[in-house]
């Protein structure tokens, strides 16, 4: 039977009354709240919004960090038909927010104290807000705007006076009806507002648990950005359909406080589940090096030890601990009790594995959190698709892949011309089913360009093995072309680099039909830092700007003739230059979910790349390298 998110929360509310939904802390400790507590607050939450006069169809938007409220909020929007349009607080105060909510034409706010000044800083220029609901008490409010205990008192007034009224709304909610317009993120053009219906998602909620299951006293702590559709679908709906837990990270004056909280969090709350994009687990992994390192030469060499063993034992996952290698498992046993264990401690002690996605999570990255006993397991999908598509689990699993394609989904591999290709070959990702979204809001060309007789193109490149795994190798729409017309994806070569050149913080290639690949470096100014400080050379002398740019190119020579790194000669780049600033959210080379934002960036550095395909460039010892060196390690970002 077919359900909306309304019946799928009514329905865990009957099973589990007094399980905890939601733990927050605001203050020094956190403070569950049951099931059924949360219905009642929603039930309250809703009837403000029809006291405010809210209906069917309208679009309310929601900026807020992930809190017990953000959930109130989006399940009390849903129930009258309503549909939500969650920001995220990456956001700044200026046209990408200004474009979403005059896109949506949402009427509607409710944001966070912590988000409202951006609100009211592009207010002039909002042409279809009326209200601001604030989800914190404040006492400076502005015109059309309402706090919260004021808000929810119109909704017990509200109750009184028409007690049946948000029965009838939620009788009219139907699966099909819409939920949600999420805005993509824009890693290839302007943002488009992705339709989700309520079936959307509790299909792909029920797809989810394809080959897992979360125990109803599992908890969750939700790290990533609650509006963002992996930590909504797989995080929020899917442990509400299950009846588990979902905590709240305490939220800080700012993102590092925010982070450091996170820490402190997991300690208290002892997540059995983490959801992890791969910016996350590269901090995780750079941090837990760091703590291993501070406990001296002997700890360090042990550590890294058990870590070559390891990566032997567990092979690629579906072959850990099989065959001979049964006999070595006490070595292995030893390893996890005197080290991973004590690792596994930071994260609560409780946690059985992280489940990725987000972005390609590099393979080097997978086996060292299986290595350790906590298995990362890669997921792929995508905000059309609700979002999952394919998923590894404890029980089927398979490193370097995206996991076993999710039940109830035809998925096909097309080439250029939309053929469906065999087995193993490489093309783009095309899927049909319900977890499909119903369209691009007010883009009726761009909608019919991605969706085609129901199928839902990906515009992601990849292939599918004998066992129906997925291999998930790049952006399909974003090939680099030869000038021989060869297309092939730059993410593994950029990925490999980023990860084995320790001076490399951030690394693109390019090639639009050029006679040869290039490359744009952004330096680790935190490495050669550290390095100029070693050796006592200051990031002005020339001498040591020309030693650092060779130490670049040695550590890319060293890595292009290592076995592993097996891409093709005519792929890798030719010339390389330095750049003089890094891609960040700011300066909106990356996105809020931290993807480069590739044509904006070829964009931005314009003459960067027409230097790559001069003379000069054949040379990247020369002063144009050194310049924008010593110029970036003097930026302060």
């Amino acid at each position: 039977m077919m359900k909306s998110i309304i019946d799928f929360f009514e329905d865990s509310v009957a099973k589990h009354p007094d399980n905890a939904l939601i733990w927050e802390k605001t203050n020094t400790q956190y403070k569950s709240y049951s099931y059924q507590q949360i219905q009642t607050q929603v039930h309250q939450f809703a009837n403000g919004l029809l006291a405010l006069g809210i209906k069917e169809k309208d679009r309310v938007a929601l900026l807020s960090e992930g809190r017990r409220l953000w959930l109130v909020s989006e399940l009390a929007i849903l129930y009258l038909g309503a549909i939500n349009v969650p920001l995220s607080t990456k956001l700044e105060a200026d046209s990408d927010l200004i474009f979403r909510l005059n896109h949506s034409q949402a009427e509607t706010i409710i944001v966070s104290r912590n988000q409202l000044n951006k609100i009211r800083q592009v207010g002039n220029e909002l042409t279809s807000l009326k209200r601001i609901i604030v989800l914190d008490d404040i006492e400076d409010l502005k015109e059309a705007e309402i706090a919260i205990n004021d808000f929810l008192k119109l909704g017990k007034e509200y109750t009184a006076q028409h007690p049946a009224a948000l029965s009838q709304k939620m009788q009219a909610v139907k699966p099909e009806t819409h939920a949600n317009i999420c805005y993509t993120s824009g890693t290839t053009a302007d943002p488009k507002g992705i339709i989700l219906s309520h079936r959307n998602y509790t299909a792909n909620v029920e797809q989810a648990f394809s080959y897992i299951n979360v125990p109803q006293h599992y908890k969750t702590l939700v790290i990533l950005p609650w509006d963002h559709a992996f930590a909504h679908t797989a995080a929020l709906y899917s442990f509400m359909h299950k009846g588990a837990s979902i905590a709240c990270v305490q939220n800080g004056r700012n993102q590092h406080e925010t982070l450091k909280n996170f820490v402190t969090n997991m300690q208290e709350i002892k997540p059995e589940i983490l959801m992890s994009v791969p910016a996350l687990a590269k901090n995780f992994k750079k941090n837990i090096e760091k703590g291993i390192e501070g406990k001296g030469a002997l700890a360090n060499k042990l550590f890294r030890s058990g870590l070559h063993f390891a990566y032997w034992y567990n092979g690629n996952g579906d072959d850990a601990g099989k065959g001979l290698k049964k006999l070595s498992y006490p070595l292995y046993a030893f390893y996890k009790k005197l080290i991973f264990g004590k690792i596994k401690e930071r994260f609560g002690g409780q946690l059985q594995y992280f489940i990725g996605g987000g972005a390609l999570l590099d393979i080097d990255l997978q086996r060292f959190f299986y290595a350790i006993g906590i298995p990362m397991y890669q997921g792929y999908g995508l905000s059309e698709a609700s979002p999952i598509i394919s998923a590894n689990t404890p029980k089927f699993h398979k490193l370097g892949s995206s996991g076993k394609v999710v039940n109830n989904l035809e998925i096909k591999i097309c080439d250029d011309e939309g053929k469906t290709l065999a087995t193993g070959q490489k093309g783009e990702i095309v899927i049909r089913g319900e977890n499909v979204m119903q369209g691009y809001w007010r883009n009726e060309e761009a909608t019919q360009d991605t969706i085609k007789e129901g199928w839902l193109y990906t515009g992601d490149l990849g292939y599918l093995d004998a066992n129906n795994y997925l291999y998930v190798l790049g952006r399909f729409k974003s090939l680099l072309i030869g000038a021989d017309g060869e297309k092939y994806s730059p993410e593994g070569i950029e990925e490999a680099i980023i990860d084995h050149c320790e001076y490399i913080d951030q690394f693109i290639l390019h090639n639009n039909q050029n006679p040869f690949t290039s490359g744009l470096i952004v330096p680790n100014k935190e490495k050669i830092n550290a390095w100029l400080k070693q050796n006592s050379q200051s990031k002005d002398s020339d001498e040591a700007l020309a030693n650092v740019l060779q130490i670049i190119q040695e550590e890319l020579n060293t890595l292009k003739e290592e076995a592993h790194f097996n891409f093709p000669a005519r792929w890798l780049p030719s010339t390389l230059v330095i750049l003089k600033e890094s891609f960040t959210e700011q300066n909106k080379l990356l996105n809020s979910t931290m993807k480069v934002v590739r044509p904006k960036v070829e964009a931005h550095f314009s003459e960067e790349i027409d230097y790559l395909y001069s003379p000069k460039a054949k040379n990247f010892l020369s002063e144009t390298n050194a310049h924008n060196l010593r110029t970036f390690l003097n930026n302060n970002e």
